[in-house]
């Protein structure tokens, strides 16, 4: 018997064939919701897949990194320190390579400071007794921490003393203009690069058209240098809607 049916079978799959048997169905309503079924189906299709989730599409995390490099020199003729040249080392904190970095360009000279005790300014400490300054606190206006006595700032005013770095800084006047404003010529070398992992595609800012002495002359412009990554501070301060000179002196 076992035999027989496999026997059957092999006849069946060599001999035999079967095909899809199609009826028209002439009915207007079974034929528009058909129709409407398909319409539905081809809308989802395109509008959510393709156009909504962009389903036809891969995707990959990116992975970027970019770099910074600011160069100038300035040279200041202050009446405490003398002449003085400015480097990179002097008027940029933190140094280079960090994410975020600040430009110097105004100063305040206080000379001669070191850690000992001295008269805090009037605008943090005015007293006329020595109870009026508690010894070992700090005020949120003052430069240092209080000794617990009351002395002489000048001849007419009196103020707590403190220990901190001394003398204080008097801050009242601020040059202007800044002392360093030629930093707004100072450039500024800006290299990224992004990555792709899964579609191992990489690009970069500096093409096959940057070469080494290009880029040693040339200083970013939208219309004549649009592909060269190096940028005066004063053009971007200028891009961002400010005024550099304004700012130098803050």
């Amino acid at each position: 018997a076992m035999g027989q049916k496999c026997m059957e079978k092999v006849s069946s799959f060599l001999f035999e064939y079967d095909t899809p048997r199609m009826v028209l169905v002439r009915n207007k309503k079974v034929g528009l919701t058909f129709r409407l079924i398909q319409l539905i189906v081809l809308a989802y299709i395109i509008g959510w897949v393709f156009l909504y989730e962009k389903g036809y599409q891969s995707q990959d995390s990116i992975v970027s990194s970019v770099s910074v490099k600011l160069k100038g020199l300035t040279l200041t003729n202050e009446s405490i320190l003398g002449l003085h040249i400015w480097d990179v080392v002097d008027y940029v904190f933190p140094p280079q390579g960090d994410s975020s970095f600040v430009v110097m360009t105004n100063f305040i000279v206080t000379p001669g400071q070191k850690q000992g005790t001295c008269p805090e300014l009037p605008d943090a400490g005015l007293c006329t007794r020595d109870s009026d300054c508690s010894k070992g606190k700090y005020s949120r206006q003052g430069q240092g921490l209080m000794t617990g006595k009351c002395v002489h700032f000048n001849s007419s005013v009196k103020t707590c003393e403190i220990f901190g770095w001394c003398p204080v800084e008097v801050d009242d006047y601020v040059p202007s203009p800044a002392l360093l404003s030629e930093a707004e010529n100072f450039t500024l070398f800006i290299k990224n690069s992004i990555t792709f992992p899964k579609f191992k595609v990489s690009r970069r800012n500096l093409v096959e058209s940057v070469t080494k002495q290009y880029l040693k002359k040339c200083t970013y412009h939208k219309v004549t240098d649009s592909l060269c990554p190096v940028f005066d501070l004063g053009y971007i301060v200028k891009e961002s809607g400010q005024n550099f000179t304004f700012l130098a002196v803050k």
